[in-house]
């Protein structure tokens, strides 16, 4: 990998044919602690991840990169946060792509701009959801779950207002035709108790915290909202291939410090981002916890991110979903 030094020469000569200030300034990054800030819980997906990129970050730049987790109103605190940060590349923000996606629908108002306040480095990750239901419900597969959610109300679980447990569910009955009525929690823990005792009986749980239940036969699990099968569970079908073609939900988190970082130190970052995800151990770290590990560029998370947030539209008007 060309060094930081041997990099950003190259990127001014080709642009300028001068090593200008910022550019120059650029070359010494970082000069002290890089925060990364998580907008959610401490232990959910993403802060693990966020915490194995920081630790490589560490090493890499010499500096200490550190975690910081701002959860809340479905990461637009976290977000809001990095918006108002400095401009210099010194704080990073991971978050579930829905705080891209589907809170500018969900929210009537919030306190940043998804489309002109971050510059984004990548797509660090991605991990589906999985349909589940308690074994005292008379149902074994999607199609008898439909069948069932038809003929009177369900009530299932989610994580929160805008969490992927709500979006799953509300999306899938919008495509099948049935309205399904949500029970909110804070976080998963509570959440997936609950469901394993039988207090509530529907819901879409992310796979690391629900395949061991579903193995041990203390959940049934129906189907996985990504277009394709995990590798942990190869015998649950996928929504999509279960005759609702359009279903494809699997949660990812990009990674974006705050627009007008001078390009120099976003680059940088997005390429130290991407080669940490890219190590060899990453992947085999999170294969058990049902994460795929992606480190996509900075402009196809962008590309991603504004083509999901127009499904998403469509998809929260049909469904009257909104938080205020």
């Amino acid at each position: 990998m060309i060094a930081r030094r041997e990099f950003l020469v190259a990127g001014a000569a080709a642009g300028c044919g001068l090593l200008t200030g910022r550019t120059a300034w650029a070359q010494s990054f970082p000069q002290h602690a890089v925060r990364i800030v998580v907008a959610g819980l401490a232990g959910v997906p993403f802060d693990l991840i966020a915490r194995a990129i920081a630790e490589k970050l560490s090493i890499r730049f010499k500096q200490t990169c550190f975690v910081e987790d701002r959860p809340g109103a479905a990461g637009n605190l976290g977000a809001e946060a990095v918006a108002r940060s400095g401009a210099d590349g010194y704080t990073l923000l991971i978050s579930l792509n829905t705080t891209f996606t589907v809170n500018p629908s969900l929210y009537k108002t919030l306190p940043f701009d998804p489309n002109t306040d971050f510059r984004f480095l990548t797509i660090t990750a991605s991990g589906a959801n999985y349909l589940v239901v308690h074994p005292s419900v008379p149902v074994n597969s999607v199609a008898e779950f439909v069948a069932y959610a038809k003929k009177q109300p369900i009530s299932y679980a989610h994580g929160g207002p805008g969490s992927p447990g709500h979006l799953c569910m509300e999306y899938f009955g919008l495509l099948a035709g049935f309205k399904p009525v949500p029970v909110a929690y804070r976080g998963n823990t509570q959440l997936s108790t609950d469901l394993i005792a039988g207090h509530i009986k529907f819901g879409f749980v992310g796979g690391g915290g629900v395949i061991q239940y579903i193995r041990t036969g203390r959940l049934k699990g129906l189907a996985i909202s990504s277009r394709e099968r995990s590798a942990l569970a190869p015998d649950i079908p996928t929504i999509a291939e279960l005759g609702y073609a359009d279903f494809d939900f699997a949660a990812y988190f990009p990674m974006a410090v705050r627009s007008g970082t001078p390009e120099a130190v976003a680059t940088l970052l997005e390429d130290e981002v991407r080669n940490a995800l890219h190590s060899p151990d990453m992947q085999t770290r999170f294969r058990p916890l049902d994460l795929k590990i992606i480190g996509s560029s900075g402009a196809e998370a962008k590309s991603r991110l504004q083509s999901d947030a127009a499904l998403w539209a469509r998809v929260v008007k049909a469904t009257g979903m909104q938080v205020n």
